[in-house]
Protein backbone atom coordinates (compact mmCIF):
# COMPACT_ATOMS: atom_id res chain seq x y z
CA UNK A 1 0.00 0.00 0.00
CA UNK A 2 1.43 3.35 -1.08
CA UNK A 3 1.60 6.28 1.74
CA UNK A 4 0.72 9.52 0.37
CA UNK A 5 2.00 12.45 1.20
CA UNK A 6 1.71 15.12 3.82
CA UNK A 7 0.79 18.37 1.96
CA UNK A 8 2.50 20.29 4.10
CA UNK A 9 5.69 18.50 3.88
CA UNK A 10 5.64 19.19 0.41
CA UNK A 11 7.40 22.66 0.86
CA UNK A 12 11.27 23.20 1.95
CA UNK A 13 10.48 26.74 2.94
CA UNK A 14 7.50 27.88 5.37
CA UNK A 15 4.34 29.73 3.60
CA UNK A 16 5.70 33.28 5.33
CA UNK A 17 8.68 33.09 3.31
CA UNK A 18 6.58 33.34 -0.02
CA UNK A 19 6.84 37.58 1.30
CA UNK A 20 10.60 37.35 0.86
CA UNK A 21 11.52 38.58 -2.51
CA UNK A 22 8.89 41.19 -2.79
CA UNK A 23 10.47 42.66 0.91
CA UNK A 24 13.59 42.04 -0.36
CA UNK A 25 13.26 44.41 -4.04
CA UNK A 26 10.98 47.08 -1.94
CA UNK A 27 14.27 46.94 0.65
CA UNK A 28 17.16 46.99 -1.96
CA UNK A 29 15.22 50.25 -4.26
CA UNK A 30 15.15 51.94 -0.88
CA UNK A 31 18.56 51.44 0.04
CA UNK A 32 19.79 52.57 -3.31
CA UNK A 33 17.26 56.06 -3.03
CA UNK A 34 18.63 56.64 0.52
CA UNK A 35 22.54 56.41 -1.42
CA UNK A 36 21.83 58.05 -4.16
CA UNK A 37 20.04 61.03 -2.05
CA UNK A 38 23.08 61.66 0.20
CA UNK A 39 25.30 61.75 -2.43
CA UNK A 40 23.10 64.08 -3.70
CA UNK A 41 23.26 66.28 -0.09
CA UNK A 42 27.12 65.58 0.73
CA UNK A 43 28.40 66.17 -2.56
CA UNK A 44 26.27 69.14 -3.41
CA UNK A 45 28.10 72.81 -3.85
CA UNK A 46 26.46 73.54 -0.37
CA UNK A 47 28.79 71.00 1.09
CA UNK A 48 31.71 70.57 -0.75
CA UNK A 49 32.19 74.36 -1.72
CA UNK A 50 31.32 76.84 0.55
CA UNK A 51 34.02 78.02 2.66
CA UNK A 52 36.74 76.87 -0.41
CA UNK A 53 39.50 79.18 0.67
CA UNK A 54 42.74 78.07 -1.48
CA UNK A 55 46.24 79.32 -0.26
CA UNK A 56 47.38 82.70 -2.67
CA UNK A 57 50.87 82.93 -3.99
CA UNK A 58 50.83 86.79 -2.47
CA UNK A 59 49.17 86.74 1.16
CA UNK A 60 46.31 89.67 -0.29
CA UNK A 61 44.13 90.56 2.66
CA UNK A 62 40.72 92.06 0.99
CA UNK A 63 39.99 93.25 4.77
CA UNK A 64 43.15 95.54 4.23
CA UNK A 65 42.69 96.98 1.01
CA UNK A 66 38.86 96.75 0.41
CA UNK A 67 38.05 96.95 3.82
CA UNK A 68 40.84 99.24 5.95
CA UNK A 69 41.74 101.11 3.05
CA UNK A 70 38.41 101.39 1.22
CA UNK A 71 39.64 100.44 -2.35
CA UNK A 72 36.81 100.49 -4.48
CA UNK A 73 36.37 96.44 -6.05
CA UNK A 74 36.34 98.14 -9.48
CA UNK A 75 40.35 99.57 -9.00
CA UNK A 76 41.38 95.99 -9.51
CA UNK A 77 38.05 94.21 -11.11
CA UNK A 78 37.98 96.44 -14.04
CA UNK A 79 35.97 94.76 -16.26
CA UNK A 80 32.86 93.88 -13.94
CA UNK A 81 30.66 96.42 -15.25
CA UNK A 82 31.76 95.60 -18.99
CA UNK A 83 32.45 91.93 -19.29
CA UNK A 84 30.99 88.40 -18.39
CA UNK A 85 33.90 88.29 -16.58
CA UNK A 86 35.16 90.42 -13.38
CA UNK A 87 38.81 90.18 -14.36
CA UNK A 88 42.16 89.28 -12.23
CA UNK A 89 43.71 92.31 -11.55
CA UNK A 90 47.38 92.30 -13.43
CA UNK A 91 50.70 92.93 -11.75
CA UNK A 92 51.05 96.68 -13.02
CA UNK A 93 47.50 97.08 -11.01
CA UNK A 94 49.47 96.21 -7.84
CA UNK A 95 52.85 98.14 -8.73
CA UNK A 96 50.54 101.25 -8.69
CA UNK A 97 50.98 101.14 -5.42
CA UNK A 98 53.58 98.78 -4.45
CA UNK A 99 56.48 100.18 -6.43
CA UNK A 100 56.57 102.64 -3.51
CA UNK A 101 54.80 101.08 -0.82
CA UNK A 102 56.37 98.12 1.00
CA UNK A 103 58.30 97.67 -2.22
CA UNK A 104 61.25 95.74 -0.02
CA UNK A 105 58.40 93.86 2.09
CA UNK A 106 58.97 89.78 1.96
CA UNK A 107 55.32 88.91 1.43
CA UNK A 108 55.41 90.48 -1.66
CA UNK A 109 58.40 88.99 -3.33
CA UNK A 110 56.27 86.58 -5.80
CA UNK A 111 54.69 90.15 -6.94
CA UNK A 112 58.02 91.60 -7.54
CA UNK A 113 59.42 88.89 -9.69
CA UNK A 114 56.10 88.53 -11.81
CA UNK A 115 56.72 92.20 -12.16
CA UNK A 116 60.64 92.02 -13.19
CA UNK A 117 60.17 88.67 -15.55
CA UNK A 118 56.57 90.01 -17.27
CA UNK A 119 54.70 86.77 -16.10
CA UNK A 120 51.42 86.87 -14.07
CA UNK A 121 50.72 86.03 -10.87
CA UNK A 122 49.40 82.69 -10.70
CA UNK A 123 46.68 83.15 -8.50
CA UNK A 124 44.50 80.76 -7.35
CA UNK A 125 40.79 80.74 -8.18
CA UNK A 126 38.11 80.77 -5.78
CA UNK A 127 34.40 81.37 -7.05
CA UNK A 128 33.79 78.97 -10.22
CA UNK A 129 30.60 78.18 -11.96
CA UNK A 130 30.86 75.10 -14.34
CA UNK A 131 31.90 75.51 -17.57
CA UNK A 132 28.30 75.32 -19.26
CA UNK A 133 26.76 77.87 -17.06
CA UNK A 134 27.10 81.30 -18.79
CA UNK A 135 26.84 83.77 -15.87
CA UNK A 136 27.89 87.54 -16.74
CA UNK A 137 29.14 89.86 -14.51
CA UNK A 138 28.12 92.66 -15.93
CA UNK A 139 24.36 92.03 -16.40
CA UNK A 140 24.02 91.57 -13.06
CA UNK A 141 25.58 94.23 -11.68
CA UNK A 142 24.45 97.05 -13.96
CA UNK A 143 20.93 95.82 -12.72
CA UNK A 144 21.61 96.34 -9.18
CA UNK A 145 22.93 93.27 -7.93
CA UNK A 146 25.77 93.84 -5.45
CA UNK A 147 29.44 92.46 -5.19
CA UNK A 148 28.32 90.67 -1.89
CA UNK A 149 25.31 88.82 -2.59
CA UNK A 150 27.98 86.60 -4.50
CA UNK A 151 30.89 86.99 -2.71
CA UNK A 152 29.89 88.01 0.47
CA UNK A 153 31.36 90.57 2.98
CA UNK A 154 34.80 90.36 1.38
CA UNK A 155 35.84 93.62 2.99
CA UNK A 156 36.13 91.67 5.72
CA UNK A 157 38.01 88.37 4.55
CA UNK A 158 41.70 88.65 5.10
CA UNK A 159 41.76 84.99 3.44
CA UNK A 160 39.26 85.03 0.46
CA UNK A 161 36.44 82.24 0.60
CA UNK A 162 33.79 81.24 -1.43
CA UNK A 163 30.30 82.05 0.49
CA UNK A 164 27.85 80.92 -1.42
CA UNK A 165 27.46 77.64 -3.28
CA UNK A 166 26.72 78.77 -6.87
CA UNK A 167 24.17 75.93 -7.33
CA UNK A 168 21.45 76.51 -10.00
CA UNK A 169 18.92 76.18 -7.27
CA UNK A 170 20.69 78.88 -5.28
CA UNK A 171 20.61 81.46 -8.28
CA UNK A 172 17.23 80.27 -9.34
CA UNK A 173 16.15 81.82 -5.94
CA UNK A 174 17.29 85.05 -7.28
CA UNK A 175 16.11 84.95 -10.37
CA UNK A 176 12.57 83.78 -9.37
CA UNK A 177 12.07 87.16 -6.34
CA UNK A 178 14.96 89.01 -7.17
CA UNK A 179 13.76 92.45 -5.12
CA UNK A 180 15.61 91.26 -2.40
CA UNK A 181 18.88 91.31 -3.28
CA UNK A 182 18.77 94.60 -5.38
CA UNK A 183 20.43 97.81 -4.94
CA UNK A 184 21.14 101.30 -7.03
CA UNK A 185 23.94 100.62 -9.21
CA UNK A 186 26.00 103.12 -7.76
CA UNK A 187 26.22 101.15 -4.69
CA UNK A 188 26.96 97.82 -5.77
CA UNK A 189 30.40 97.64 -4.44
CA UNK A 190 29.10 99.24 -0.81
CA UNK A 191 29.48 96.08 1.12
CA UNK A 192 27.32 97.72 3.98
CA UNK A 193 25.21 99.17 2.10
CA UNK A 194 21.24 99.52 3.77
CA UNK A 195 18.24 100.49 2.10
CA UNK A 196 16.61 104.19 3.12
CA UNK A 197 15.02 104.55 6.17
CA UNK A 198 11.41 103.06 6.83
CA UNK A 199 12.25 100.87 3.92
CA UNK A 200 13.15 96.98 3.74
CA UNK A 201 15.19 95.45 1.14
CA UNK A 202 11.82 93.27 -0.10
CA UNK A 203 10.33 96.98 -0.56
CA UNK A 204 13.03 99.46 -1.80
CA UNK A 205 13.70 95.86 -4.19
CA UNK A 206 10.60 95.81 -5.55
CA UNK A 207 10.40 99.74 -6.74
CA UNK A 208 13.49 98.97 -8.14
CA UNK A 209 12.37 96.10 -10.19
CA UNK A 210 9.39 98.22 -11.49
CA UNK A 211 11.26 101.31 -12.40
CA UNK A 212 14.57 99.05 -13.88
CA UNK A 213 12.11 96.51 -15.49
CA UNK A 214 13.70 93.94 -13.99
CA UNK A 215 12.95 90.45 -15.08
CA UNK A 216 15.58 87.95 -14.94
CA UNK A 217 14.55 85.05 -17.02
CA UNK A 218 14.16 81.67 -15.65
CA UNK A 219 14.35 79.40 -19.10
CA UNK A 220 17.77 76.99 -19.39
CA UNK A 221 19.10 78.33 -22.43
CA UNK A 222 19.47 81.45 -20.75
CA UNK A 223 22.88 80.32 -18.60
CA UNK A 224 22.91 76.79 -20.02
CA UNK A 225 24.73 77.47 -23.84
Amino acid sequence: MTMQPNPEQRFVFPPWTNKLPPLSFVAAIGGLVSVIAGIWFYFSPRNTDVGYSPNQPIQYSHKLHAGDMGIDCRYCHVNVERSWVASVPPTQVCMNCHAQVRKDSPKLAALRESWAKGTPVQWVRVHKTPDYVYFPHNRHVTSGVGCVECHGRVDQMIKVRQEQSLSMGWCLECHRDPAARLRPVDKITTMDWEPPAGETRESFGQKLVQANKIAPPTDCSRCHR
